[in-house]
C-alpha cells in the first residue's frame, strides 16, 4: 500500500504530544547538513603557486595530462606546470628533467612506452631509480555509480619500486646463461605501516613467495614482522602471492593495505584495479624521501592503443584522481576535495563515460563534465 502523505492539520494533531511535536519538527525541518570540517591552517606563504614538473609521455599521455591542466586551470589551483618532452624510445631520461623534479619535488607524468626485450631499459624504471622513488602506491576502490562484480573494495597496494626483480642486477654469465639478482630492504615495510597508521587503515597484508624463495622473500617477511611489532593497533597478516590472486578475484573486500615486493605488486595492483572498475579509474603515485611522481595507478595499458589515441576517447579519470592525490601531497586539501568530488559526481551520474566504462564519450567531454561539477 502506498504511504499516505501527512497533511498540515495532521501534523498539528501530532504535535499535541512531546513525541508528536518531535516527529512533526523532524518532518518540517530541512535535512541535517554537516558542518565544515575543522579548518586547515596554512603557514604564511603556503598559498603561493607551486611548480610541478610535467611529463606528458607517450600514447594517451598527452591527452590525460592535458585534461589535468584544464581542470587545474578551471579550479584556479595554486600549481603551474613545467613541461618536458620525454619518450620511451629515448636512451635515458634527460638530465634537465631529473633536475626539474629534484627542484620542484613533485612531478605529474603520463605513461612512457617501454620496448619489450632487446635489452632496452625502461625509462619509467630509470626515473624511479634516479630519484629513489622506492614506494609505489595504487588505490583501488569502488566508485559510486560504476557497477562491478564486487562491492566494498578499497585496497591500497604498496609496492617496492626499485628493488626485487626490477633492480636490474642481471648479466650473462656465459652465452645462453643469464643470472639475475634479487634483493630487498625493510624501508618498504616501514612505509606501508606508516601509511596505514596515518590514514587510519586497520590491516596490512604482506604478499610473498617465501615458501619457494626462502631467503629473499624470507628476508622481506622478517622485515614486515619486525615493523609490525611497532604498530600494535594495526592487524598484520601474510599471504602467498598465488593464493593472494585467487582471494582477490573471489573476496577482495578482505584486503585493506597490501605490501609487496616489486614484481608481485605490479601483478596484484593491476588485478585489484580490474576488480574495482578498471585501470582507467585507479589513481597512484611513487614516492621517495625527497620527491614524488604521480601517474595512473595501474600500469596495464598506460599508453593505450593507437585507435583510442586517434579517436581521443581515452579515460582521464585515473590521472585526475592521481592529481587530487598530488594536491593533498602539496597540502592543498580543499582543491583536492573539490576535484575528487567532481570526478565522483560525473561517474555517479553515468551520463558521460569513456568506452572502457561502457560509454562513448571523448576525453574532452569527460573534462568538460568534471569542470561543470566543480563547486
Amino acid at each position: 500500500m502506498a504511504r499516505r502523505a501527512l497533511t498540515l492539520p495532521a501534523l498539528r494533531r501530532l504535535s499535541g504530544s512531546p513525541a508528536g511535536a518531535a516527529a512533526g519538527a523532524a518532518l518540517l525541518l530541512p535535512p541535517f547538513q554537516p558542518a565544515r570540517a575543522v579548518t586547515y591552517m596554512p603557514r604564511p606563504g603556503d598559498g603561493a603557486p607551486r611548480a610541478v614538473t610535467l611529463i606528458p609521455g607517450d600514447g594517451i599521455g598527452p591527452l590525460v595530462t592535458s585534461a589535468v591542466e584544464q581542470v587545474m586551470s578551471a579550479m584556479h589551483a595554486p600549481v603551474y606546470f613545467e613541461a618536458y618532452e620525454v619518450h620511451g624510445d629515448m636512451k635515458r631520461v634527460p638530465e634537465e628533467v631529473i633536475e626539474s623534479v629534484r627542484k620542484n619535488k613533485v612531478c605529474l607524468k603520463g605513461g612512457l612506452r617501454t620496448p619489450v626485450g632487446g635489452g632496452v631499459s625502461s625509462l619509467n624504471v630509470q626515473l624511479r631509480k634516479e630519484l629513489d622513488l622506492y614506494a609505489s602506491l595504487v588505490n583501488c576502490f569502488n566508485l559510486p555509480g560504476l557497477p562491478t562484480r564486487h562491492e566494498g573494495v578499497d585496497i591500497v597496494v604498496i609496492r617496492e619500486n626499485t628493488e626485487g626483480e626490477y633492480s636490474g642486477l642481471e648479466h650473462e654469465v656465459v652465452p645462453g646463461v643469464v643470472e639475475s639478482l634479487k634483493f630487498c630492504s625493510e624501508r618498504i615495510a616501514k612505509y606501508a605501516f606508516e601509511y596505514a597508521y596515518l590514514n587510519n587503515r586497520k590491516k596490512v597484508t604482506a604478499v610473498h613467495k617465501a615458501n619457494i624463495m626462502k631467503l629473499a622473500d624470507g628476508l622481506f617477511l622478517e622485515s614486515c614482522r619486525e615493523v609490525a611489532t611497532k604498530y600494535p593497533s594495526i592487524k598484520y597478516n601474510e599471504i602467498i602471492v598465488d593464493n593472494c590472486c585467487m582471494q582477490l578475484v573471489s573476496k577482495p573486500e578482505q584486503f585493506d593495505v597490501m605490501v609487496t615486493p616489486n614484481l608481485y605488486g605490479n601483478l596484484v595492483a593491476n588485478t585489484a584495479a580490474g576488480i574495482a572498475g578498471g585501470t582507467g579509474v585507479m589513481p597512484g603515485g611513487n614516492v621517495g624521501a625527497d620527491t614524488a611522481v604521480f601517474e595512473q595507478g595501474a600500469s596495464a595499458g598506460n599508453v593505450g592503443n593507437e585507435k583510442i589515441v586517434e579517436q581521443k576517447k581515452t579515460n582521464p579519470v585515473a590521472l585526475l584522481l592521481s592529481s587530487a592525490m598530488m594536491l593533498r601531497h602539496l597540502q592543498f586539501p580543499s582543491f583536492a576535495d573539490r576535484l575528487e568530488t567532481a570526478v565522483k559526481r560525473v561517474i555517479s551520474e553515468g551520463k558521460v563515460r569513456t568506452k572502457d566504462l561502457g560509454g562513448d564519450s571523448t576525453t574532452q567531454e569527460v573534462v568538460d563534465a568534471v569542470i561543470a561539477k566543480l563547486d
